[in-house]
């Protein structure tokens, strides 16, 4: 059981919410995040409803969890007031994946927990120093129906790799990682968006 309001940062949201709200009553558990699909930032809009949920009235005590990868300025800044003084039995669990997005007047009046565990990166079945037609062709032929998840996965190993072997990028090569992992939330075919990266990094 928590005892008073506490920001979680974790490696994966969705399954530290699973893991956390297991442990508590499910009567007392409201849940506030992005529904829109493949965004996962945390608005205005939700803290509004979070403020909203704060002072409906319980007698018994109600977990209120805020989950996002990230939160807007604006939407923290809305918190303050009701998470230095929280209406009676209100306790609320903040999950976020970027502790770098959250504001310090909020980690001033949180409990923080770091559950965030280092991550292993498996390497790439790719020559990054010297890419070739032919072995793009073969790898992206086995990786044809990858999931969202471990395309996620392979683009990570292939920028490890990329540090690695000390291959030097362009500053537009270098975007064109972020833009894939973007296209992969926007939910974009993944044998596509890989496609597309390794073409834009071929010559290197």
């Amino acid at each position: 059981m928590y005892l008073q309001s506490t920001l979680f940062i974790v490696n994966s949201v969705e399954n530290a919410f699973d893991e956390i709200s297991l442990t508590l009553p499910k009567h007392s558990v409201r849940v506030i995040k992005n529904e829109e699909e493949g965004k996962n930032e945390f608005l205005q809009i939700h803290a509004q409803k979070a403020i909203k949920e704060a002072y409906i009235a319980t007698s018994q005590i109600k977990y209120i969890f805020l989950c996002g990868n990230s939160f807007r300025i604006e939407a923290q800044n809305s918190l303050l007031k009701v998470l230095e003084e929280p209406p009676k039995n209100i306790i609320f669990l903040i999950i976020t994946s970027s502790k770098n997005s959250i504001l310090p007047t909020i980690l001033s009046r949180v409990q923080v927990r770091y559950l965030k565990t280092k991550k292993e990166i498996e390497p790439i079945n790719l020559n990054v120093k010297k890419l070739e037609l032919k072995d793009i062709y073969t790898f992206l032929k086995q990786n044809q129906r990858v999931s969202k998840h471990d395309a996620k996965n392979i683009i990570e190993s292939i920028l490890y790799s990329i540090n690695k072997e000390q291959v030097s990028l362009t500053q537009k090569e270098l975007h064109s990682f972020s833009t894939a992992m973007k296209l992969l939330e926007l939910n974009s075919r993944p044998i596509n968006v890989l496609t597309t990266l390794l073409l834009n990094i071929i010559t290197k």
